[in-house]
């Protein structure tokens, strides 16, 4: 019998991967959302039960789903072994989503396996419509039991997957791959900014980009969206920001000094600042293109 599944945070991607498994036929049980509204209209849309605390979803899951937003969202739905989301946990697996720091999700499968639980960090590298196809690129850490229980679930949410290791080192790949997105993404605002001020037709100048040591993903995906100043959420300004101060708390820990990473994190900072955190985060050329920022 096909494992049923509970979702604990059904914001934009939670919400989506929560309709792709639906839709792959899987049961979803149970669905808890700290937005108590959210909840009760995603659920009604997926048949599922509407929770009004994380342990009622362990109650009526064999396989739980998180995604939330960040390490003390973490802590809270996972506060010790055999509290919240480990109440009467035995035999659950965990599935955790969420960009997070890496000793998080070691600490979270310690909790879990103390309570009789398995757990596994699935970092995800894609946003919002590859999570509604299918089409996600997932990192994997935990035990290997655990994946090969998630596995079946996983491939019906992701294109590729790649096993890491052992807890924690999903999220430090995580953390690496979100940190050089970022820089590319400043530096992106940085030239096609620069670019307007010279006088450039900007719709040439992507495509001599893409052509040259200066493509990258962020110009397939961002470019454009920079020069027309649409920028709809898929990835916000806030998230970044969280993300590279990951990345560069993990290199303090290394004693590594990472200038490009603390100068992207300050740009984000500044956006949060500025109100502009729940903007994409190719939102930071409204830092960058002149004339854009109005001063206060």
């Amino acid at each position: 019998m096909p494992e049923k599944i509970g979702f604990v945070g059904v914001g934009r991607m939670g919400a989506n991967m929560a309709r792709r498994l639906k839709d792959q036929g899987f049961t979803i049980s149970a669905v808890y959302d700290a937005r108590g509204k959210v909840a009760k209209e995603i659920a009604a849309e997926l048949g599922a039960e509407p929770c009004k605390n994380v342990a009622k979803v362990t109650e009526l899951s064999d396989v739980i789903i998180t995604v939330v937003s960040d390490d003390k969202a973490m802590y809270d739905i996972f506060p010790k072994a055999s509290k919240g989301l480990l109440k009467n946990a035995k035999g659950k697996l965990f599935i955790n989503c969420a960009t997070i720091s890496p000793q998080t999700h070691v600490d979270v499968e310690k909790f879990a396996e103390a309570s009789g639980a398995q757990s596994l960090e699935a970092c995800m590298a894609s946003s919002i419509t590859q999570a509604r196809e299918g089409t996600l690129y997932l990192m994997l850490g935990g035990k290997r039991q655990a994946y090969d229980r998630a596995e079946p679930i996983l491939k019906k949410l992701a294109a590729s997957m790649r096993y890491i290791g052992p807890a924690g080192q999903a999220a430090n790949v995580k953390a690496l791959v979100n940190m050089v997105m970022n820089i590319n993404t400043a530096g992106l605002a940085e030239g096609l900014g620069l670019g307007q001020a010279l006088g450039l037709d900007l719709a040439m100048l992507r495509e001599v980009f893409s052509q040259t040591g200066a493509n990258s993903r962020v110009l397939q995906t961002d470019g454009e969206d920079m020069q027309n100043r649409e920028h709809s959420c898929f990835f916000s300004a806030a998230h970044a920001a969280k993300d590279s101060g990951i990345a560069l708390k993990l290199a303090k820990q290394q004693k590594i000094k990472l200038p490009l990473a603390e100068a992207t994190k300050a740009q984000y900072d500044k956006m949060v600042k500025l109100g502009l955190g729940e903007l994409d985060k190719s939102g930071i050329a409204e830092l960058t293109f002149k004339g854009r920022l109005k001063k206060k």
